[in-house]
């Protein structure tokens, strides 16, 4: 799979050094310039390979974005729109203005779960690196944790074991 994405996972994942986390998940993820300099802003680092930073081309509607959004959404954003691909986003009003224009959204409880369910980490490593997460100040809902581990649950539940 391919995706576009915003800063607030990455940033995230590289903190904690989870980069496989989102490979396990897509074999290329786009990232334009702004989300480039969010990213890497306070780190002299590479990032994966799979990581590919590419500027939108419509430029108009990344400034019709930047009135509502920040840059790097805007640019995040238009560029999911251009490619038609998925985009990895967790800001609540970028992840509504991504759904209004009819983009397939995810975000970083999205890419844990399906690390989960595709068996490359395990329920309990998940609660683990998200309480790192949040333990790295990094506001995540509970609310949310609890219905991706109820919804896994289920899953599991579904499918005998």
């Amino acid at each position: 799979m391919i995706a576009v994405s915003d800063s607030t996972t990455l940033i995230i994942l590289s903190d904690l050094d989870r980069w496989e986390y989102l490979n396990n998940i897509f074999s290329i993820v786009y990232i334009p310039p702004r989300v480039y300099k969010e990213v890497t802003f306070k780190k002299d680092f590479k990032l994966p390979k799979f990581i590919k930073v590419t500027k939108p081309k419509n430029i108009s509607l990344v400034q019709e974005l930047k009135m509502l959004l920040d840059e790097g959404e805007s640019e995040a954003i238009a560029l999911a729109v251009e490619k038609h691909l998925p985009l990895i986003i967790d800001e609540k009003k970028g992840r509504k203005i991504a759904k209004n224009l009819s983009l397939d959204i995810l975000g970083l409880l999205g890419i844990v779960y399906l690390n989960i369910k595709k068996e490359y980490i395990s329920t309990n490593d998940a609660k683990v690196f998200l309480q790192k997460a949040k333990d790295n100040n990094y506001r995540i809902s509970d609310k949310l944790i609890s219905e991706m581990f109820l919804e896994e649950g289920r899953r599991k539940k579904e499918e005998g074991r």
